[in-house]
């Protein structure tokens, strides 16, 4: 059965999540690396749909790095090292294919696009270098979006009503005519709400699924 598509020539702008839909991501993997390391219930802390309050403090800027890191020590064997602890929480970053930049290309070419990605320093520090490495570019994202928000750095994070209303005060857009795409459900529903058109990705690639007509 084939997938349905999406025409975006009826939208004005899109607003794309990162992790999940632009980078490659799995949860599982951090998860993993963290139970590794002797932690042996971190899911109940972080999943892809919940998260502790340390988190979210984290993803707004409202913790440094290296309060969140002691955190996470704090919960771990006293023979863990910080190193250990940065490599395990950016397990969960992938990779970014290059026909998904090249598709983005296209796009942004006949659109504004904008990204809103719920991250944090060390996230952001680990996709930029993976950026300059693989594709000798650290401003890839810049290069590629009118505008790149970063929780942390703008203060506010998805599903909150706030955060959509920042890129859309920004630009002068209205939410009727803006679409934005995101693999997490609960931030899917937060644009809704605001009456912003949404697609929730699932088991499907951005190439796939978006087509102007």
């Amino acid at each position: 059965m084939s997938k349905p598509t999406f025409n975006l020539s009826e939208f004005k702008a899109v607003i794309f999540d990162l992790g999940g839909v632009i980078l490659n991501l799995d949860y599982d993997l951090t998860i993993n690396a963290f139970k590794e390391l002797g932690q042996e219930s971190f899911e109940n802390l972080y999943t892809q749909a919940n998260q502790d309050a340390i988190f979210d403090k984290y993803e707004v800027g409202q913790i440094s790095s290296d309060e969140f890191v002691s955190y996470l020590l704090n919960l771990l064997p006293l023979n863990c090292q910080k190193e250990e602890v940065i490599f395990a929480w950016n397990a969960m970053l992938l990779d970014l294919p290059r026909k998904r930049i090249d598709f983005i290309r296209q796009i942004a070419s006949k659109l504004p696009i904008f990204l809103f990605s719920n991250t944090n320093e060390l996230h952001l520090a680990s996709f930029t270098k993976y950026f300059e490495n693989e594709y000798e570019n650290l401003n890839l994202l810049e290069d590629l979006f009118v505008q790149c928000y970063y929780s942390h750095l703008v203060g506010q994070r998805k599903p909150n009503s706030k955060a959509f209303e920042t890129v859309l005060n920004d630009h002068n857009l209205r939410p009727e005519e803006v679409l934005f795409i995101d693999d997490s459900i609960q931030h899917i529903e937060g644009a809704q709400k605001l009456g912003i058109k949404t697609i929730h990705l699932v088991d499907s690639d951005i190439c796939d699924i978006l087509t102007f007509s």
